[in-house]
């Protein structure tokens, strides 16, 4: 577990980070009155996120590979602290829809209702906190490892 720690120590910053921001959504009204524009507007946190996938992989050069990284290493790294986030993503996803902003669920059915985008039985399948934690897993796997990827280009070292 030792060989772990930093990826596991940014992994809790990832996803304390991504609270922070869901507050920010919330606080600017992104999940009630500027719902309309929440899908694209919730993709300015991937400046974030891969700001975090640098910091966490040049950390992990500079105190487990001597300050020398191939981008293999640098991936494989990436991509525990990928598994790590996305391993927390649930937890993250019940705290901001049960304590940060428990009326968006409401809001996006009656949005996507109201605007003719679903039926109201496709909305409620779809927003609902089962379906948002599998869909943070798996999209925390899928971002987190073409992050990685790109990421580890960057920070190799010879």
């Amino acid at each position: 577990m030792k060989k772990l720690k930093i990826e596991f120590k940014w992994a809790i910053v990832f996803t304390i980070t991504l609270l922070a921001w869901m507050l920010l959504e919330k606080t600017l009204g992104w999940h009630e009155e500027n719902i309309a524009n929440h899908w694209w507007l919730t993709m300015l946190f991937a400046p974030f996120a891969i700001f975090i996938y640098l910091l966490a992989i040049r950390e992990k050069r500079r105190r487990v590979y001597n300050k020398k990284m191939t981008w293999l290493q640098g991936f494989i790294s990436g991509t525990i602290l990928t598994v790590f986030v996305a391993l927390l993503s649930p937890i993250a996803q019940y705290i901001t829809h049960n304590y940060i902003t428990p009326e968006y669920f409401k809001t996006v059915i009656e949005y996507s209702i109201t605007n003719d985008l679903m039926t109201r039985t496709n909305a409620n399948d779809y927003f609902n906190i089962t379906n948002y934690m599998w869909q943070s897993a798996f999209g925390a796997l899928g971002f987190g490892i073409v992050t990685a990827a790109i990421v580890a280009i960057f920070t190799r070292k010879k």
